[in-house]
């Protein structure tokens, strides 16, 4: 079985009376340990269907099946402990809260997960230590640069062992250099640590690190083919 398994998935809102129509019927399937890329144009459905796939939105119709668990079927609570559990989360904007250290955003799942503090620091500093930031663990983030914000946003993501990282244009507010970086350390995550991301970016060279790119156009998949030069 997939790990991601879509079947005419719908997205629709209500706008002024009428319905808007987002997702129009989106069919995929996505096995564990993919580097899966989804591009498209803005207001393509891109970043609504990462939503719905990282269970921050659910759609308007269709069957959304999660590592064999119904998606639609779930309560609040449910998808909360799925989304703490099975996805981590990393932004274009870091997401960290500014007074607090590195390692004390790493904790924050585990926090929220009820993990004994002892458990919760010493996996922090593991994770902190995979994407190169040892060192920095007791900085806070005004003290970091762009791309070493950009790594505690992925530590925080790998820290409860998620094995689904969702990633939402996480090279937007970087340099080329950090950038690169960056792509390297999803590409390692990927590779050498089994863990499947998803990326949405509008770039085609962010894109060029995946081994699968889906393109989306006006809430349809448009074209959906494995990468042939992998960097």
């Amino acid at each position: 079985m997939s790990l991601i398994e879509l079947h005419n998935i719908k997205k629709s809102y209500k706008l002024d009376g009428f319905d808007l129509r987002i997702l129009k019927g989106i069919n995929l399937s996505i096995e564990k340990g993919e580097f899966v890329a989804i591009m498209g144009p803005s207001g393509s459905g891109k970043s609504t269907l990462m939503n719905i796939l990282g269970c921050l939105d659910t759609p308007s119709s269709g069957n959304y099946i999660l590592d064999g668990q119904n998606i639609e079927k779930l309560s609040p609570d449910e998808l909360a402990h799925i989304r703490n559990q099975k996805i981590g989360f990393v932004f274009q904007g870091f997401n960290l809260l500014p007074r607090t250290t590195a390692i004390e955003n790493v904790e924050l799942p585990m926090v929220y997960a009820s993990v004994k503090e002892e458990i919760r620091k010493n996996k922090a500093k593991d994770a902190l230590e995979k994407v190169g930031l040892k060192s920095r663990m007791y900085h806070l983030p005004n003290q970091l640069s762009g791309g070493q914000q950009q790594r505690v946003a992925i530590a925080r993501a790998i820290v409860n062992e998620a094995p689904l990282i969702f990633a939402d244009e996480p090279t937007g507010n970087l340099d080329t250099k950090m950038s690169i970086e960056i792509m390297k350390l999803f590409t390692e995550l990927n590779k050498e640590m089994g863990r499947t991301i998803i990326l949405v970016t509008h770039e085609e060279d962010i894109a060029a690190y995946a081994d699968r790119i889906i393109k989306i156009v006006d809430g349809e998949i448009n074209s959906d083919i494995k990468n042939p030069q992998i960097k």
